[in-house]
């Protein structure tokens, strides 16, 4: 089939005028495709009905496999991968692989160190403007993720779904070793490493070397004798929260 429609602007061809048509529209900027609720407006009448999904909460695309459904059929597709396994987009440097070729190109800035999404608060920048968003909520204060039990609220969607665990008491990490379960997957690794033996954090004064950082943090008060806790009834300090809250059991008993 010939292709007889040609763009004046750049040479692009086409085989019909109305591909033409909304092909010129690259050039002219022109969105004759208006959203009357939220003002967006589009060059493609499809990309306009798409839209309009977002209000009328349609998602006609349906996942035979486990029954998600999705506004779009690009979206249907990539998720399928996930049943699939198919992770077609490779790193070239570390092997990794992704489903989607965003994904790849996010990643790709480990390996380049680019983090081209800045704070225009604090200047803070970072690989991904998803991570700038969540961060912006640091300066803005904003917790739009509500828990509907107890009503507490955060600032990104993963931190809700760990606090569900706590009412739910889901606990979806288990050891493989002793079969211990938790609720995060950081506490799991923090647990191996009772049965590994593991002690990556090490004091760069004396060696000693402990199996979280929080205790290597409370080692480290043993060499700047740092001492933050004071009890507000003596001069007594501690180098643990925990020893004052015992020493003020002194106090207390004294006072009744």
């Amino acid at each position: 089939m010939s292709k007889s429609f040609s763009c004046s602007v750049c040479g692009s061809s086409f085989t019909d005028r109305s591909n033409l048509n909304r092909h010129t529209r690259i050039h002219t900027k022109e969105k004759p495709f208006s959203c009357e609720i939220c003002g967006y407006s589009f060059s493609r009448k499809q990309h306009f009905i798409t839209h309009q999904r977002v209000h009328t909460g349609e998602r006609p695309f349906s996942c035979e496999t486990c029954g998600s459904s999705f506004s779009e059929k690009s979206s249907l597709a990539k998720h399928m991968r996930v049943h699939t396994g198919l992770k077609q987009f490779s790193c070239s440097l570390c092997g990794s692989a992704f489903y989607e070729k965003s994904n790849l190109n996010t990643h790709m800035r480990v390996h380049t160190g680019e983090r081209p999404f800045c704070c225009q608060v604090c200047g803070s920048s970072f690989a991904d403007k998803s991570t700038l968003k969540k961060h912006v909520r640091v300066h803005t204060g904003e917790r739009p993720f509500s828990c509907g039990i107890c009503a507490s609220s955060f600032a990104d969607k993963f931190t809700l779904k760990k606090h569900m665990r706590v009412h739910t008491g889901e606990r979806p990490f288990s050891c493989g070793i002793c079969g211990s379960s938790f609720s995060e997957k950081s506490t799991l690794t923090k647990h191996m490493r009772t049965h590994s033996g593991e002690k990556p954090f090490t004091c760069v004064i004396c060696t000693a070397s402990f199996s979280v950082e929080t205790t290597l943090k409370k080692h480290m008060r043993i060499h700047t004798v740092g001492k933050p806790f004071s009890c507000v009834k003596c001069v007594s300090s501690f180098s643990e929260k925990s020893s004052l809250t015992k020493h003020m059991r002194i106090h207390t008993q004294r006072d009744s």
